[in-house]
């Protein structure tokens, strides 16, 4: 135990003992840095030792703080010396370069071969033709989005920036990101803190999302505010308004910005005072059933001037959305899209709980929702779109292949102006401007330069797109189909996407002839009065 005792303490004293010693030779002018080292080490020796908040440092004096200076340095160790190329952690190394190549422009071929277990189980691809179609120009990779009640549709990109608001990114990452999009011909997603001045700088098309806060057109109460909505709705730049029902990366949570936080320029944006804390609460006000969330829907188009109105979710009941679909065909109300959100999409900060265990992934969600669709003749006049960590072209066609019309990345478009995955979003200490509010770590993101890399990944990722599409014998995405993509199963068996998922044929729900118990269940047990389900 003495033993113990002097190994815990003995660096300390030897500190303190150097300190003293030293102090009675000042005359040598070469000793006072070291005597000035062993002073401050002897200083931090007792500081530990008088703390009372970590107990390794009280017990190991001074060397107890080498495990908390490694631990803090830990993400940056392991990304840029240990991290294997194949590691998501969310995203890995290679699909980071990915990005990064694509959005300066370099090229992103790969030598040698590939680096994948091609007979790993998951591993998925698409078969290739025996006779590869014409390429296709990526530029007439568009979809018409408005349905039979919209006045004013519009036509969108296959590939577009994500939901992220201003306050969780930067200024200047708004900037780039909206004069991208403008270079490009895409649409930039507001995200739910509403339209500020840095995504109007540059005229951008603009996907206003409205979530449980009504940041922009808010009541002093917190409620929605029609008459302000419909000053910003009718702006031209606002292509299309997307309701948030839910986030993937924490459904359900709501959020609170403390009022020290709030800047005057977040406070002008979201329409909320600087004295107090903004509550983005974990559900919506203006409605609390299907047929009440569609009424909505057709508020909004109306104050809007007839533009596209839809919304954004992730599932979770699935009775929930199956009411809501019962909603359409009892009203004939219906929303032009619907955005389906995987839980594997990327947020600025959550609890672990909710991005680990809450939540469907993509590839679940985004069929169920189609499904549902097509199962009551719903699918035809609704389009769907797709979010939840795409980056590539082989992202894009898999989200294709299973129903969605188009899909959105916000990580992607991160990495292409500058982010470095350090996963320090809620500090406000982001290493490259891209998501902190400091003006000091912001003024390092060069607008027009990532601007231009924020057109260059998505036209580069467009024509990749299109080169995996002929080489499918395909000439356009709408063409893509589950019988094209193909997954392993085991070491000895592969199957097509449409031999290992259910897909209904039209009007199947309503026919009451479900392949399928599960949907069968669901279907019975949705309402469109209330978003609890009736009793099976």
């Amino acid at each position: 135990m003495n033993l113990s005792l002097l190994s815990r303490y003995a660096f300390f004293a030897c500190c303190v003992l150097f300190t003293l010693v030293s102090l009675l030779f000042l005359e040598h002018e070469w000793l006072w840095p070291f005597t000035l080292l062993g002073a401050v080490l002897s200083l931090v020796g007792i500081g530990d030792l008088l703390q009372k908040r970590h107990a390794v440092r009280r017990n190991y004096p001074i060397l107890g703080n080498i495990r908390y200076l490694v631990e803090g340095i830990r993400p940056e160790i392991r990304q840029y010396l240990l991290e294997g190329d194949a590691e998501q952690l969310p995203f890995s190394r290679s699909q980071r370069s990915l990005v990064y190549s694509r959005a300066k422009n370099e090229g992103a071929d790969k030598p040698f071969g590939t680096l994948r277990d091609v007979y790993q189980n998951g591993f998925e691809f698409i078969s290739h033709s025996m006779r590869p179609a014409a390429l296709s120009d990526p530029c007439s990779f568009r979809v018409e989005i408005g349905g039979p009640q919209c006045r004013q549709p519009y036509s969108a990109s296959l590939f577009n920036v994500s939901a992220m608001s201003f306050g969780s990114l930067s200024a200047n990452a708004i900037r780039a990101l909206n004069q991208g999009a403008k270079l490009g011909d895409f649409y930039h997603d507001t995200g739910e803190g509403s339209i500020s001045p840095y995504h109007r700088e540059h005229g951008g098309d603009l996907v206003w999302e409205l979530g449980s806060g009504y940041f922009g057109c808010r009541s002093a109460e917190g409620r929605f505010d029609p008459e302000r909505f419909a000053v910003q709705a009718r702006d031209p730049q606002v292509k299309m308004i997307e309701i948030k029902l839910s986030q993937g990366a924490k459904p359900g949570h709501g959020g609170i910005l403390p009022k020290h936080k709030i800047t005057a320029e977040i406070a002008s944006t979201r329409g909320v005072p600087m004295g107090e804390d903004c509550v983005s609460p974990s559900r919506h006000s203006a409605f609390s059933t299907p047929i009440e969330l569609l009424q909505f829907i057709a508020q909004l188009r109306e104050l809007s001037g007839g533009k596209p109105v839809g919304f954004k979710f992730c599932l979770g009941h699935p009775w929930e959305f199956m009411g809501i679909a019962k909603a359409m065909l009892e009203t004939g109300i219906l929303p032009d899209f619907i955005v389906v959100d995987g839980k594997e999409g990327g947020t600025g900060a959550a609890p672990l709980e909710f991005t680990d265990h809450l939540g469907v992934p993509l590839r679940e969600g985004l069929l169920f929702v189609h499904n549902t669709l097509v199962g009551s003749n719903l699918r035809d006049k609704i389009k769907l779109g797709a979010s939840g960590k795409i980056v590539s072209a082989f992202d894009i066609a898999r989200v294709l292949a299973i129903g969605a019309d188009w899909a959105n990345s916000a990580r992607g478009f991160m990495f292409a102006i500058g982010c470095i995955q350090s996963q320090s979003c809620h500090t406000n200490k982001c290493p490259t401007g891209v998501a902190t509010q400091d003006p000091l770590r912001q003024r390092a993101l060069v607008v027009e330069d990532k601007a231009q890399r924020v057109y260059n990944f998505h036209r580069n990722t467009l024509k990749a797109l299109a080169e995996m599409l002929a080489a499918a014998g395909l000439e356009h995405p709408a063409q893509i189909d589950a019988k094209h993509l193909v997954q392993r199963m085991s070491a000895s068996e592969i199957k097509l996407f449409s031999q290992q998922h259910v897909f209904l044929a039209p009007g199947e729900l309503l026919d009451g002839q479900v392949a399928g118990e599960f949907y069968q269940r669901m279907w019975r047990m949705a309402r469109a009065d209330s978003f609890e389900p009736a009793l099976d």
